[in-house]
């Protein structure tokens, strides 16, 4: 086998795919980010018939360009809580608003192999939408974030995500220096909620695009 690396993770992806659906999920695979923007925009999207759609803060899905393709579609109603150009009274009554969409879109820190997701939030309005309120709710999760369990997911995010995600955003945190969780109490915190997904209800309400290469934090 000439490039056994994309076949070993075709056969984890596999195996958690299963692992999402038998918790309700709606689960699909992609070889790549292209592939998962593809997929998404052509399929995904089009069968929900979404009039309005928004998301919550995730490098995976701005790394697929589907982004950019939702924005400029006049099919949709858009959300835009990603705009650099919003008062922060704004941006917080948008994010308000997208919680009653049809279609929020968004990643995940971690999922285990037993198909949960695991989130930690700073304003809480990613977990909140994948809590409840959207009608639909798509993730794009690149396989970097896959776990063995929720112990795992929970030391994943506090020692790796969240510090860097601190650095990215240039937040005072004081994990962004040490590259470790400190538990700290900083104003500039970025961890504040937590959820743990079990199954997805409605049935089939989260839909997710597994991709099999590594994407976001």
């Amino acid at each position: 086998m000439d490039n056994p690396i994309p076949t070993y993770w075709t056969i984890r992806l596999q195996r958690v795919q299963k692992a999402l659906e038998a918790n309700n999920f709606d689960v699909y695979i992609a070889d790549n980010k292209d592939m998962a923007k593809k997929l998404a925009y052509d399929t995904i999207i089009p069968a929900m018939a979404p009039k309005t759609i928004s998301w919550g803060g995730s490098i995976t899905f701005v790394g697929t360009r589907l982004y950019e393709a939702l924005k400029n579609d006049p099919r949709y109603t858009v959300l835009d809580t990603y705009d650099k150009g919003l008062s922060p009274e704004q941006s917080v009554q948008l994010r308000r608003e997208a919680l009653l969409v049809d279609l929020f879109i968004s990643g995940t820190n971690a999922v285990t192999e037993t198909g949960h997701l695991v989130n930690l939030d700073m304003i809480g309005n990613r977990v909140a939408a994948l809590t409840f309120g959207p009608k639909h709710v798509l993730l794009f999760i690149g396989r970097n974030k896959l776990v063995a369990d929720q112990a795992a997911a929970m030391a994943r995010i506090k020692n790796y995500a969240a510090p860097v995600n601190v650095m990215r955003l240039e937040k005072k945190s004081p994990c962004g220096k040490t590259g470790r969780c400190e538990n700290c109490s900083s104003p500039d915190r970025i961890c504040n909620t937590w959820t743990i997904t079990e199954k997805s209800f409605p049935k089939q309400r989260i839909k997710i695009v597994l991709i099999n290469e590594d994407m976001g934090f």
